[in-house]
């Protein structure tokens, strides 16, 4: 399939031009590296828009809710995510007074599309590795796409759905093989999806470890040992049920969270789990 950012750019290119009247803006996105190739090529569709903006990411994310309200669908492309803590005001305060007056499902899409730096430090504006942060702050959904699978799940149901979410992808991968799996279960709001049925391990992976936990389920396997292997959202409240069942199964978890936070999502699952499973 190629590399990881060519797929990605692809996928999300192809459901963008079937956005009635999308309006996808950001900083340099139609010139220049194109964000880094993620949003070269990119149509908008009949009445849609591709706006190049300047650098003012509060009220870009304004504009996002402005447009929200409005009933139109919108996707920000944010070059990374530590841009994003700039609008969290109004993640976290003009979204709260939205959905405290509307109903969402009466609204439009806003999205916000950023990179991920998880390559270490890269600057003091270059390093942020928090997703999960920002959604507990703002109560806001967040989704890593990682490979061929979850790419495909969480844009046809996510990127123009009713409502604000957040969508990163892994800077670390981008020169790297888009990994392709076949889907064995995804949960309807795309919190937790499974790649591999086993009865002998199970793997848990959080925002940007999928290939890390594909590489110890290979290995197992090299061994005799089939492993289940599950990819897990910042979705809340998380429907832990069928990780559970997996644990249950098998008596043994191994979990990969490659965040850069104390406060992991992947430490309120191992803590919802001991209850039932010590």
């Amino acid at each position: 399939m190629g590399s990881y950012i060519a797929a990605i750019n692809e996928a999300m290119g192809h459901r963008i031009a079937n956005i009635p009247n999308v309006v996808v803006y950001g900083e340099n996105i139609d010139n220049g590296s194109y964000m880094s190739g993620l949003t070269r090529n990119w149509e908008a569709p009949a009445g849609g828009r591709i706006i190049n903006v300047g650098d003012c990411e509060a009220t870009h994310c304004g504009v996002g809710f402005g447009l929200m309200l409005s009933g139109v669908s919108s996707i920000l492309v944010a070059k990374q995510l530590d841009f994003v803590l700039l609008g969290i005001e109004q993640l976290v305060s003009t979204y709260q007074n939205v959905r405290s007056h509307r109903d969402l499902n009466t609204l439009g899409s806003f999205s916000i599309v950023a990179a991920i730096c998880d390559q270490g430090y890269q600057g003091p504006q270059s390093s942020f590795n928090a997703l999960g942060d920002i959604c507990s702050m703002a109560r806001v959904p967040g989704y890593t796409l990682t490979n061929s699978q979850d790419t495909e799940v969480v844009l046809r149901n996510q990127l123009n759905a009713p409502g604000f979410r957040i969508i990163c992808l892994s800077q670390r991968l981008y020169p790297t093989e888009f990994l392709e799996f076949e889907l064995v279960y995804a949960s309807a709001d795309c919190s937790v999806l499974q790649y591999f049925d086993g009865d002998d391990v199970t793997i848990a992976c959080f925002n940007c470890a999928i290939p890390e936990g594909d590489i110890l389920r290979q290995r197992l396997l090299d061994r005799g040992l089939r492993a289940s292997l599950f990819s897990v959202n910042q979705v809340y409240p998380t429907d832990w049920s069928r990780i559970e069942g997996s644990v249950a199964r098998t008596g043994k978890l191994v979990v990969f969270d490659d965040s850069k936070s104390i406060n992991l999502l992947a430490h309120t699952m191992m803590s919802a789990l001991r209850q039932d499973h010590p």
